[in-house]
């Protein structure tokens, strides 16, 4: 009897040394896989994580917040220990990131900030107000001061959406030979801008450039510029730094965009989650990434 109770003593010590030495594990909560350039992003954390020597898993919100509250919900409760975050909404994900705050999973926002400097442990996030002031003077110049022009917004509610615009507008606006004749939302998404675009050519046939708030958007204004017959009329400026674009610029197809780097951000979270294991509490609340301007002169490096 006392062998048989020695024995389950060690087998539950065992079975406890052996709990207590599993490494924590790291979620990656992206706010939609349908971009080639979220996939990038979310990828390279999980990567990232896991060269660190760590489990990660990667979860796609499709952009509802809803999805997103219940991903949360059950990373909380599945006990995973931190969460590399690209939110949905600047003002809904909040919300979210308490919970895991309360729960002590430290939340490391990646390219997309939320509306609060106390909620995410850290923002790891692009400079997009910036990039999008070289892009606005790479349009004036293109267009030479003057022709009338459409902007194609990213999501209501997103950060990004309105540092982009902001940024372009600092520059664009200060000339009045450049008429914006229509601004609509196209929701960071490539379908929908294609649609968009057709709306707005059909409601106004003279249009010399477009400014889409990312690349996919982008990428569906050209195709339906294309479609129209309008390639040579309609110049299209973009913002990412997608391969695609990248390679459109080189054709001069495309007039320019502002490079990202997804793949620096998620190194970033991955290596401060690992941090934030190891003991480490004080992290920035915002880091800012630079955005470097690709046009026909500067493809060629990309």
């Amino acid at each position: 009897m006392k062998y048989v109770l020695a024995l389950c003593g060690l087998l539950l010590f065992g079975c406890s040394s052996k709990e207590s030495a599993e490494k924590p594990k790291i979620a990656v909560v992206i706010s939609t896989l349908n971009n080639p350039w979220f996939v990038v992003l979310g990828e390279s954390a999980v990567k990232n994580a896991e060269k660190l020597g760590y489990e990660a898993k990667l979860f796609d919100s499709q952009n509802n917040p809803a999805t997103e509250s219940d991903h949360f919900e059950n990373l909380i409760s599945s006990g995973f220990d931190a969460i590399l975050f690209n939110p949905t909404d600047a003002d809904g994900s909040i919300a979210n990131i308490l919970k895991a705050k309360e729960a002590g999973i430290p939340v490391f926002c990646m390219d997309r900030e939320v509306n609060s400097n106390d909620a995410a442990t850290s923002q790891i996030l692009s400079d997009n107000y910036t990039g999008c002031v070289a892009i606005g003077v790479e349009f004036v110049k293109q267009l030479h001061g003057k022709g009338n022009y459409v902007e194609i917004l990213g999501l209501a509610g997103d950060n990004n959406t309105y540092a982009r615009s902001n940024g372009f507008h600092t520059v664009v606006d200060k000339f009045k030979g450049l008429k914006m004749l229509g601004q609509q939302n196209g929701d960071f998404d490539r379908n929908k801008a294609m649609e968009v675009m057709e709306s707005m050519m059909q409601a106004n046939p003279d249009l010399q450039a477009v400014f889409c708030g990312n690349d996919a958007m982008a990428l569906g204004a050209y195709q339906a510029i294309q479609s129209a017959g309008k390639s040579q009329q309609i110049k299209v400026f973009g913002f990412d730094g997608a391969d695609e674009v990248v390679q459109k610029i080189k054709e001069g197809k495309i007039v320019a965009t502002g490079m990202q780097y997804p793949k620096i951000m998620a190194k970033t979270a991955a290596e401060f989650a690992v941090e934030f294991f190891k003991g480490r509490k004080d992290f920035p609340q915002h880091i800012p990434m630079a955005v470097n301007l690709v046009n026909s002169k500067t493809a060629k490096h990309y």
